[in-house]
């Protein structure tokens, strides 16, 4: 697949993989093209290659990746019920935080039921 193969069906897929409104007034620009998601967007899919990343390293327990979603929360929320409008740095960090703790629950209960059924399979 060639370089602009890959970006077309980039530029086609990865909106409708992330559910993405692509609003030019909430995505960032390079070199006058835009992204092909929104700033949020790209703050979660930049936290969940993060936490692909450091899976090895060390995670933050359910707790603090339960924690790590409420910025985006709390943000939309305002938001919604505010004439306040966040730009779209901070619609990058609350995704990057969104996305990287969404993924460690996402591991963390993965890891938590392939134990459970290591466990029960050894019963048998």
């Amino acid at each position: 697949m060639g370089r602009q193969c890959f970006k077309a069906w980039l530029y086609k897929w990865l909106p409708i993989f992330c559910g993405c409104h692509c609003r030019p007034d909430r995505s960032f620009f390079y070199k006058g093209e835009q992204f092909p998601v929104c700033a949020r967007c790209t703050g979660e899919l930049g936290g969940i290659l993060l936490a692909l990343l450091t899976w090895r390293l060390g995670r933050p327990g359910p707790v603090w990746s339960a924690a790590l979603l409420l910025p985006l929360a709390a943000d939309g929320v305002i938001q919604l019920r505010t004439a306040y409008e966040s730009r779209n740095r901070r619609r990058l960090w609350t995704g990057l935080l969104f996305g990287y703790g969404l993924a460690n629950l996402l591991f963390l209960s993965a890891a938590w039921v392939f134990r459970q059924g290591y466990a029960f399979g050894k019963t048998l």
